[in-house]
């Protein structure tokens, strides 16, 4: 088990592209949408819901309940605690070096691309 010390709690955003490992969410099941994104397209969203989340447009918790393709999007983005080893590598690598209330530049997984924000 894990220590506290070991462990971090973030929300994030992911938005899936065509390259995703699973072509599907709760928003697009039949996954038509994702296939027909591109990476670039699903970064240049990504780029653009930060933008809002920073200068005040938008707050984390909403646009993720809205945008994310991630299951979490339904508690605003949460994925709760987690510690080293839990979640992919470059996702795990971002989260760690995040001071809490930081939000991430854009970090690229094989489930997409998201932002994320470190809240323990």
């Amino acid at each position: 088990m894990a220590s506290k010390e070991d462990q971090v709690k973030a929300s994030h955003i992911l938005i899936k592209h065509q390259g995703s490992r699973r072509k599907a969410s709760w928003k697009d099941p039949d996954g038509r949408i994702i296939s027909a994104t591109t990476k670039e397209a699903a970064i240049e969203r990504l780029r653009s819901i930060k933008e809002d989340i920073v200068t005040g447009k938008a707050r984390f918790g909403e646009v993720a309940g809205r945008e994310s393709d991630c299951s979490s999007a339904k508690r605003g983005g949460d994925l709760g605690p987690f510690g080293r080893g839990q979640m992919q590598k470059p996702f795990e690598e971002a989260t760690f070096a995040l001071k809490v209330g930081e939000i991430s530049d854009i970090v690229e997984t094989d489930s997409g691309v998201h932002i994320i924000l470190r809240t323990g």
